[in-house]
């Protein structure tokens, strides 16, 4: 319950963080290996914190999983 209490706060406050952030409109230009593409400052921020989240979540889940299969290889 304390877990998922703590994802909605964090989900809460990049919320209000994206809000806050949508406030500039200034461009940057985003240069990846083989395309270059232009998008506001906000936007990219808001897609590098959510991409950040989403894979915290997904590690934290795995070594939650993990977990229990250790536990049955020490034990036996």
């Amino acid at each position: 319950m304390k877990l998922y209490f703590t994802i909605f706060v964090m989900f809460v406050l990049l919320i209000i963080a994206f809000i806050f952030g949508s406030q500039n409109e200034q461009l940057i230009t985003l240069n990846y290996l083989i395309a270059k593409s232009n998008m506001p400052v906000a936007m990219a921020v808001s897609l590098f914190t959510m991409l950040g989240f989403v894979l915290g979540i997904v590690f934290m889940l795995f070594l939650k999983l993990l977990r229990p299969l250790k536990r049955k290889r020490d034990k036996g």
